[in-house]
């Protein structure tokens, strides 16, 4: 079978959501590859916490260059503790500019329940207006039903929860099956 004829992996639906003081990230378990779920309870949203800081990451993309990024990150917030948008933009830089790193395939959301940032491989260190940011296949959607609930009297973890569902309701490589991780002063 000719590489590019090779069905690809598909999935993943990650949010975060800050109210309140309190920064829920919320991620979906199914890995597709093709048209068939491969599994359905991947946990794709994991608590950091190198020195002592703690930092919640939800990723999107291939698994193996995700864990790859997040021991990256890892790193980074060792070498500036307590400062998760410096580590990520030295992240980001790395990636964009290292060779091997260029070639991976994912994208995160980060937290340490003050900032909230998407990182990229094109060297971008987003922080998402509204208090809300998505990733992967469904993250659209998601980050559209999140918009929709952020000024009702629903906190964080429960905008998370149901914006998660509806995507799940319209995404085919987004399930129900949910990892949360809560941080910040209202968690």
């Amino acid at each position: 079978m000719a590489e590019d004829s090779f069905p690809g992996w598909h999935g993943t639906t990650i949010i975060g959501v800050r109210k309140n003081g309190k920064v829920v990230v919320a991620g979906d378990g199914q890995v597709s590859l093709g048209q068939t779920v491969i599994k359905g309870t991947a946990r794709k949203v994991r608590r950091l916490s190198p020195g002592g800081f703690e930092v919640v990451a939800g990723f999107a993309g291939s698994t193996a260059d995700a864990f790859a990024l997040l021991e990256r990150l890892e790193a980074k917030l060792e070498a500036t503790p307590g400062q998760l948008q410096r580590a990520s933009v030295e992240l980001a830089k790395d990636w964009r500019t290292d060779k091997y790193l260029q070639k991976l395939e994912a994208m995160l959301i980060v937290t340490d329940g003050k900032d909230l940032l998407v990182i990229t491989g094109a060297g971008d260190v987003l922080e998402p207006e509204h208090g809300i940011a998505a990733i992967g296949s469904g993250g659209n959607y998601a980050l559209a039903a999140a918009r929709g609930m952020i000024d009702s009297d629903r906190d964080a973890e429960q905008i998370a929860r149901d914006a998660m569902s509806i995507a799940a309701d319209i995404c085919v490589y987004t399930n129900g099956n949910l990892t949360v991780e809560a941080i910040g002063d209202g968690a």
